[in-house]
């Protein structure tokens, strides 16, 4: 008895730490991209609001790619579009492999998660609804490898 009290005391714990090691996440989405081949007219949408303009953020993106990925690097075209409705369109390339060949991603197996910087200690100009989008941009119709892609936005200090 007393062991199993000093197991679930340590699972408690770890919960505990680990949702309290995410408390900065404002936002975080992934979506899984079917069959693992995105197509590039496919557009993935993440909506989200913001009341905070003086919190600085950090954003990120996510992306699961498998080992059968062609490419060391993954070109997106990133688009967002403000409450006030302008919009903003970024090309921007995310490197997911070395020269050799090694990937940077975490992740046992055929399947490699990277976090990826875009943004440190951005403010959001306004206040309101935000849509981000984020299409593939390698020149390839269909783009073979890539498992899920997402957005994270954090708190920094």
């Amino acid at each position: 008895m007393r062991s199993f009290v000093n197991i679930a005391f340590y699972i408690s714990l770890g919960l505990l730490l680990f949702s309290s090691c995410d408390s900065n996440r404002v936002f975080e989405k992934n979506i899984a991209i079917d069959n693992g081949i995105w197509n590039a007219d496919s557009i993935i949408k993440f909506n989200m609001e913001i009341e905070d303009t003086l919190q600085p953020y950090n954003f990120y993106i996510n992306i699961r790619n498998s080992t059968d990925y062609r490419y060391s690097n993954l070109y997106l075209f990133i688009d967002t579009y403000f409450p006030d409705d302008t919009h903003a369109r970024d090309t921007l390339e995310f490197l997911l492999a070395d020269s050799e060949g090694k990937w940077f991603g975490k992740g046992f197996g055929k399947i490699k998660e990277s976090k990826v910087l875009l943004r440190k200690g951005v403010h959001f100009p306004m206040s309101g609804h935000y849509v981000f989008t984020l299409q593939q941009a390698m020149r390839e119709e269909n783009l073979e490898g890539i498992e899920d892609v997402g957005m994270r936005i954090e708190k920094t200090e």
